[in-house]
């Protein structure tokens, strides 16, 4: 390994980042910059567009946009409201009430559409100002739906863990889907006791008793949305189909769904088309600029050094597992997740899998580390859309946002260092 290209890579894309350059163009500048030491510009060029194209040669790739679209023809279809009112018949009457309703809420909206930042702004949007009516602060109303809304990530189907089994070389996207689970809801429980607690300790009220008629009525309003989770990975772990005919699946459901509530016009759905095509243009983008920069990596050999410089330090497995997940916590303040995940990928796991962990462990291991990112400042997209919907700021969330960080991380400790947590899903269902 050459020092100097590391040294250049890295300060390069480090500089382009601070300066203001979107992540993508600050990954493929930094590579172009690093492959220039040793090859001309033309071929350095040639190679570059040849790395993009072919890393988005794979066919998994495709339940990205399809993904996408279904996440957003939910999120205009007032399935947020639905499903609120399902979750408050279900766990209203709790201490600490609609603050549990916002997390089940927003954990359920952020599996079906996918989008942390979805389910920040849908189900922020409306349960600020009915916390607020009750007697919550509107601080740590945004503060539970901020870190709530991040689990829709961890639970599938999450666009997220397709990209990492991209950047792994092909894991299982059923197994990952599936070991998204328990995790997912763990963090969910965590957050909930969390808030329970905060709530009774600062006497926010409890919710009133709801009667099993409103529990069965918007249980039912709120079904048909919540069947999408059991298609898609009904379908994925009975065999029916792939993940990517899933996503296909996902998106004809959505719409006929869309059709029978009269939630979309035809101009609403060529806005919804058109912004899912932008979104994943700008997510394959950020794939095949990071694919480049992990061809250059692989070629300087940077993973296996790192490797031995890691596992060079203790030769205890729990330890190194402590440091990447301090090392990836810190990624996650700077970074996205997307670039995040193709860029460390390739250079942890080859350390996790000499240690002996198996790749879908740590696939949901790595995301729970950047999930808690999203919720960070200076880039987390998920802190500044849930102060924003919540028309508070971030100096007021950060108090109540503290005991919330802090079960999130003791979740990712336990999903670290439990590795039944994420793979007896996976193992029962044979994946």
């Amino acid at each position: 390994m050459d020092w100097i290209e590391v040294a250049i890579l890295t300060l390069s894309f480090l500089c382009l980042i601070l300066i203001g350059v979107p992540v993508a163009w600050s990954i493929g500048l930094s590579t172009l910059a690093t492959m220039l030491i040793n090859i001309p510009a033309l071929p350095a060029l040639t190679t570059i567009a040849q790395r993009m194209a072919t890393g988005l040669d794979s066919f998994s790739l495709l339940a990205i946009p399809f993904f996408v679209l279904a996440g957003n023809l939910m999120n205009s279809g007032g399935i947020a409201k639905r499903l609120i009112d399902f979750a408050k018949a279900l766990i209203g009457s709790l201490p600490g009430g609609l603050a549990h309703v916002n997390i089940i809420a927003a954990m359920l909206f952020g599996a079906i559409s996918g989008s942390a930042v979805a389910a920040a702004s849908a189900i922020g949007g409306i349960m600020t100002k009915r916390m607020e009516q009750e007697g919550f602060s509107r601080p740590f109303a945004a503060a539970v739906n901020i870190t709530a809304s991040t689990t829709g990530l961890v639970i599938p189907p999450s666009n997220i863990l397709i990209i990492y089994s991209l950047a792994s070389g092909g894991v299982s996207i059923a197994a990952l889907f599936l070991a998204g689970y328990l995790p997912g809801l763990l963090i969910g429980v965590f957050l909930m006791l969390t808030a329970g607690i905060w709530a009774m300790w600062r006497g926010f009220p409890r919710g009133e008793s709801i009667k099993l008629r409103q529990v069965w009525k918007t249980g039912w309003s709120a079904f048909p949305s919540l069947m999408l989770l059991v298609i898609v990975m009904g379908g994925i772990v009975g065999g029916i189909f792939t993940a990517t005919e899933a996503s296909a699946i996902a998106v004809v459901y959505t719409l006929l769904l869309s059709a029978v509530y009269r939630a979309i016009s035809w101009k609403g759905l060529y806005a919804v088309i058109l912004h899912s095509a932008s979104t994943t243009a700008i997510v394959m983008l950020l794939i095949g600029c990071s694919m480049s920069m992990s061809w250059i990596m692989a070629y300087e050999n940077i993973p296996q050094s790192i490797t031995d410089s890691l596992l060079s330090l203790s030769d205890n497995k729990w330890v190194i597992l402590l440091i990447i997940n301090l090392i990836l916590l810190f990624v996650g303040i700077f970074m996205d997740m997307t670039p995040a995940v193709l860029i460390f990928t390739p250079i942890f796991l080859p350390v996790v899998t000499k240690l002996g962990m198996n790749p879908v462990h740590f696939g949901i291991v790595m995301v729970m580390n950047l999930c808690i990112g999203l919720c960070t400042p200076p880039v987390g997209s998920v802190l500044f859309i849930g102060v924003s919907v919540a028309g508070t700021t971030i100096q007021k969330v950060i108090r109540p946002l503290l005991p919330l960080f802090i079960a999130m991380l003791i979740t990712l400790l336990l999903v670290t260092y439990i590795p039944a947590l994420s793979l007896y899903l996976p193992t029962f269902f044979g994946f």
